[in-house]
């Protein structure tokens, strides 16, 4: 429990073995992983903080949230990270007929992702893509969203709004759509497409990928880190990270 928000203290491969088994289910679930910045925005709107509660998996996608983890004596926490979680699960799948419908970013990058995925997992099935407009936080769902992705009939949906932007979004869609997976996964589109460079993973293991972020991307991304790195650490510093925001 961090800030009130429950995460499973899962190992990576737990996890994954999780996510599988809810591909094949014949109901729907959803996947968040939440990172500092997500954890703080739902400490601010309890629409986010109602989206990662409903969530069937939030898993810890940052490595603080981690180190919290096994402060509360859960050992076994390790960081579910959005892209490792896409990598697995297509790596899992290459051979199965599992379907894989791929929301958000632009056209570009889901080409490139697309194109990187069949090369790396020969065999993996990929039953669309779609790069909506942005567009404010949707409150009612979209008749064209729900019948694009209803025609492909995917088993699983990988969400590549940002967070929270899209823990809300699956909180509102998963009821609607006959899909047994919606995997929200951040950035990992631009990661794993190749068009934005990924963190080492010696800066990734010591909390440090907001820094390579930030030094990459210091106008789009310096209030998410500046701002709410520093709200994270404030409560810290309080000794009130148990505590329900």
């Amino acid at each position: 429990m961090i800030f009130g928000l429950s995460f499973l203290p899962l190992r990576f491969t737990a996890a994954i073995d999780r996510m599988l088994k809810m591909a094949h289910s014949d109901r729907a679930h959803s996947v968040s992983t939440c990172t500092v910045y997500t954890l703080m925005r739902a400490c601010e709107d309890v629409t986010i903080r109602q989206a990662l509660q409903d969530a069937d998996l939030c898993t810890a996608d940052g490595m603080p949230l981690v180190w919290l983890l096994h402060q509360q004596g859960l050992p076994d926490a390790e960081r579910v990270y959005g892209p490792d979680i896409l990598h697995e699960m297509c790596r899992c799948t290459a051979d199965l007929p599992i379907r894989h419908y791929f929301w958000g970013s632009t056209p570009e990058t889901l080409a490139s992702l697309i194109a990187r995925l069949q090369v790396l997992y020969p065999g993996l099935m990929i039953c669309g893509a779609h790069s909506p407009p942005f567009i404010p936080q949707e409150t009612v769902p979209n008749p064209e969203t729900l019948r694009l992705i209803r025609a492909a009939q995917p088993h699983i949906v990988w969400v590549g709004l940002g967070s929270p932007r899209q823990d809300v979004w699956m909180q509102l869609y998963r009821p609607l759509l006959d899909v047994p997976l919606l995997v929200g996964v951040g950035a990992a589109f631009d990661f794993v497409s190749g068009r934005t460079r990924q963190a080492p993973r010696w800066m990734q293991r010591h909390g440090l990928e907001w820094l390579f972020r930030l030094i990459q991307n210091p106008r789009q991304l310096a209030r998410r880190y500046l701002v709410y790195n520093t709200k994270f650490l404030w409560r810290l510093a309080q000794g009130h990270w148990q505590d329900r925001c």
